[in-house]
C-alpha cells in the first residue's frame, strides 16, 4: 500500500488559503445581514449622526464644519441615494467594518505566521466589540479603523528594502483623512514620535527615497493648514477633535472609569450601548498572556505597538467614555501574541512528534468555541433582550414607516432627524400644531390639541415609553 505523505494533501497544502476564503465568505455575509439581527433599532447617538449627515452642505465644509467628515460624507450619500432606513443609517459602518476586518487580517498576517492569524482572525472578526462597531451608525469605528489602515501601511513601507512610493501616497493620504477624526491629532503625532524614537523605524524613514517623503510632508502639511483654517472660522472645532464638547479635565479620570465599567464587569445594572461585559474572561486571560510573551522583545515595534496603543486608549477614554472601545484594537493585536506564545510553547514540548502537533487542535478548538460562539451569542440576543442596553435603542422610525402613509406627523422631538422622510416617503412632517384632517403625534403633548379627537395609540414592544404614536383625527362639529 502507497504509504500517505501529508504534506502532499490537497487540503493541507492548500489549508491557509481556503481557511481565509471560508473567513472572508461568512465575514462577509454576516457583516451584510448584521443589522437584521441585533441592535433592535436606532440609538441617540446613530440619530443625531444621521442627522448631522444629512444636513451636511458645502457652506457647512467652508466654514468648518470638519469633524468626522469622511464618514458624514459617506452616511448622507447613503441616506439621499435609498432613503432613510436604520439600514442606510448603518450602511457606511457596514462597508468600513468590511474594510477594517480585511485589514486586521491583512496586519496579523503581516506580524504573525498563517496559523496564528488566521486562528486570530476569526476571533476578530466574530467578537462583540467589533461586530456593535461594525452595526453601529455612528463615526465611532473610524477611531479603529484609521489606526489599523495606518499600521498596515506603515507595515508594508517597512517590510521593504525599496518601499513602493504609492504606499508613501497612500500614508499621507489617510493621515490627511484621519485628522479630521476625534483624537485622532494625537495618533498622527504619536506615530511621527513612535517612527522617530524607534531604531529600525528611524532606519527605515532615513532610507526611503526623497521625492516621497517631500511629497508626503506636503500632503500633511497642506492638511493641517486647512484644519487650522477651519480652527479659525470655527473654534469650538479644536475641542471636539482634541477633546470633546462638554470636557471638563476634572471628569478626566471619573471618565476612564465609566468606559472601562461596560469592558469587564459582570453587572448588568451599567446602563451603556456597549454590553457588559464586552470583554470575555478567556479573551482577557489569552490578551495577558500575550502582553507577557512580549516583555521579552518588547522594543521591537511589532511587540511595543500593543502596549503603548493601550496607553493611548486610556488617553481618549479620559476625554469621552465612548472611545474605550477603541481598546478592540490593541486587545487583539495581544490575543494574536497570545496564539503565537501558546502554539511555539505547544510544538517545543513536541518538535518532532506530528501526532502531538495534531492533537494540539482539540484544546485549541475548546479554547476558541469558548471565545468565539459565547461572543456571537451574547451579541445577537444580548442586544435584543438585555433591559439595559435594548432600552439604548428604539425603533420608531420603523414603526412610524409601517403605520403612516399619507397622515402628517408632529414630531415633538428630533424634528430634523424625521424631517428627512419627506424626500423619500409620503408622510409629511410638521414642527407645531396645524388643523388638517388626520394628526399623528409622536409622544404624548402636554396639553390635549384642541379640534381632535383620538383615534389610535401605536406601541412598540420596549419597556419603558412604549406609546410611540398618538393617531387624531379631526372633531366633527357636535362632538
Amino acid at each position: 500500500m502507497k504509504k500517505i505523505i501529508i504534506s502532499k494533501l490537497f487540503l493541507y497544502r492548500y489549508r491557509f488559503i481556503i481557511g481565509y476564503i471560508i473567513l472572508g465568505l461568512a465575514f462577509a455575509l454576516l457583516i451584510i445581514t448584521l443589522p437584521t439581527f441585533a441592535q433592535k433599532g436606532l440609538s441617540e447617538a446613530e440619530i443625531n449622526s444621521a442627522t448631522n449627515s444629512y444636513y451636511l452642505g458645502k457652506d457647512g465644509i467652508l466654514n468648518g464644519d470638519l469633524v468626522n467628515l469622511p464618514y458624514r460624507i459617506l452616511q448622507k450619500m447613503s441616506i439621499t441615494w435609498f432613503g432613510l432606513s436604520a439600514y442606510t443609517i448603518k450602511l457606511p459602518s457596514i462597508i468600513i467594518g468590511l474594510f477594517f476586518g480585511l485589514l486586521l487580517i491583512l496586519l496579523l498576517n503581516r506580524w504573525f505566521k498563517s496559523n496564528v492569524s488566521l486562528l486570530a482572525s476569526c476571533f476578530i472578526v466574530l467578537s462583540t466589540p467589533f461586530l456593535f462597531l461594525a452595526g453601529s451608525g455612528t463615526p465611532l469605528i473610524m477611531l479603529v479603523f484609521w489606526p489599523t489602515l495606518l499600521l498596515w501601511l506603515g507595515s508594508k513601507i517597512q517590510g521593504e528594502k525599496r518601499p513602493r512610493p504609492m504606499y508613501c501616497f497612500a500614508f499621507a493620504l489617510a493621515m490627511l483623512l484621519s485628522i479630521f477624526t476625534p483624537y485622532m491629532i494625537y495618533f498622527a503625532i504619536f506615530c511621527v514620535f513612535f517612527a522617530l524614537m524607534q531604531p529600525h523605524l528611524r532606519f527605515v524613514v532615513k532610507s526611503l527615497p526623497k521625492l516621497p517623503m517631500i511629497v508626503l510632508g506636503i500632503m500633511v502639511i497642506s492638511g493641517f493648514v486647512v484644519l487650522g483654517i477651519s480652527i479659525y472660522n470655527h473654534p469650538t472645532t479644536i475641542m471636539e477633535l482634541l477633546f470633546s464638547k462638554d470636557f471638563q479635565m476634572g471628569q478626566f479620570f471619573n471618565n476612564i472609569a465609566t468606559g472601562f465599567a461596560p469592558m469587564f464587569s459582570w453587572h448588568n445594572s451599567i446602563e451603556s450601548v456597549f454590553l457588559s461585559p464586552l470583554i470575555s474572561l478567556p479573551t482577557f486571560a489569552l490578551a495577558l498572556i500575550g502582553l507577557f510573551s512580549t516583555t521579552k522583545g518588547f522594543f521591537a515595534s511589532r511587540n511595543s505597538i500593543a502596549s503603548i496603543l493601550t496607553v493611548f486608549c486610556l488617553v481618549i477614554t479620559g476625554f469621552n467614555p465612548d472611545s474605550a472601545i477603541f481598546l478592540i484594537l490593541p486587545l487583539l493585536i495581544l490575543v494574536a501574541h497570545g496564539l503565537k506564545y501558546l502554539l511555539e510553547k505547544w510544538y517545543g514540548l513536541f518538535p518532532e512528534n506530528p501526532y502531538a502537533r495534531i492533537s494540539a487542535l482539540i484544546p485549541l478548538t475548546i479554547l476558541f468555541s469558548l471565545m468565539i460562539v459565547p461572543s456571537l451569542l451574547q451579541y445577537i440576543y444580548g442586544y435584543r433582550y438585555n433591559p439595559n442596553i435594548a432600552n439604548e435603542f428604539n425603533n420608531n422610525l420603523e414603526i412610524i414607516k409601517e403605520n403612516l402613509t399619507d397622515e402628517y406627523l408632529l414630531a415633538t422631538k428630533d424634528y430634523d432627524f424625521y424631517k428627512i422622510l419627506e424626500e423619500s416617503t409620503d408622510i409629511k412632517v410638521i414642527g407645531e400644531l396645524e388643523k388638517v384632517e388626520k394628526l399623528a403625534i409622536m409622544g404624548e403633548l402636554e396639553e390635549k390639541p384642541e379640534y381632535y379627537v383620538l383615534d389610535r395609540i401605536i406601541t412598540s414592544p420596549m419597556r419603558d415609553n412604549s406609546d410611540i404614536i398618538y393617531l387624531y383625527t379631526e372633531k366633527v362639529e357636535g362632538e
